[in-house]
Order: structure tokens, then sequence, then C-alpha cells
């Protein structure tokens, strides 16, 4: 009989950079980002210093599988923040085990603790599975036209 591996959810701080920059090198693989600019040790201190910026990883084996990162947006008409979830993926071997859902969740506890009301995550409409993903684990789509200014094309 196979054992199932426990995995540990855990919110990036201050003194946790290695787990993060493991996280981006997932990102990398699982959004196929070639040749991508790695910033700097201190930069990403520097996010990982910030109350706004939010970062999640799965660990198993003693090894980061997949994570979040996510930005806590003040709004200007109420006195609570909206999340912008801005990455979530999991590399494809621990796909389909729950543990986006399970980032998802550790969100919405976040969410709760912190008065926050609203999450939102921007998905292109070719990409399928993250359509599904994200209806599964409770998000409601909104049809939005989403601009982008790309200021080092000008």
């Amino acid at each position: 009989m196979k054992t199932r591996t426990k995995e540990l959810f855990k919110r990036l701080g201050t003194g946790d950079i290695q787990h993060f920059k493991e996280l981006i090198l997932v990102f990398q693989g699982v959004f196929g980002m070639e040749n991508p600019e790695w910033p700097n040790e201190h930069y990403l201190q520097s996010l990982l210093n910030r109350s706004d910026f939010i970062a999640y990883v799965v660990i198993c084996k003693n090894k980061v599988v997949g994570g979040m990162t996510a930005y806590e947006l003040p709004l200007y008409y109420s006195e609570y923040s909206e999340i912008f979830i801005y990455d979530i993926g999991i590399k494809a071997e621990n796909r389909r085990k729950g543990l986006g859902t399970k980032l998802i969740s550790a969100l919405k506890e976040y969410c709760k603790e912190n008065g926050i009301k609203e999450f939102f995550v921007p998905v292109n409409e070719e990409d399928i599975h993250a359509l599904d993903f994200y209806r599964s684990s409770g998000g409601k789509a909104e049809k939005v036209v989403h601009f982008n200014y790309d200021l080092r094309m000008e």
C-alpha cells in the first residue's frame, strides 16, 4: 500500500529567501519561461519584507513543489483591501492531488483573519485547465477585458 506524503503549506516571510527562489524556479517551469530575467537577492528579500506581498509554498519531501504569490490592494472607497493573485502553480508531477485547492483555502483563511472580503485572479480564456480549477475551487467568473501597456515597446 502506497502512503501519502505529507505536504507543508507555508506563508513565506523575511527568512525564507531560499524557498522563494525555489518557488520562482517552479513558476518558470510551470509557465514555460525561457531565460527569464532573474531579480537580485536584495530585491527578492525586499518583497518578502513587504506586508502587502503574500507568498505561499507547498513543500513536499523538503522540496518546493508549488505555490502562490499575491498582493494586497487597499481600496479607496472602503476601509478594507482585496487580494490580487498574481501566480499560482504546481509542478506537473504534483498536480491533481488537491494542492492548488489547499493554497486557495490558505488564502481564504488569510483573508478571513485580516478582514479581507474578496480576492481575484485573471485567467486567459484559452487556459481551460486554469478556468476549470478556479471554478471548482469556488471562484465565480466575470467577463472582463484586460488591457496591458508594455512600456518596453515604446
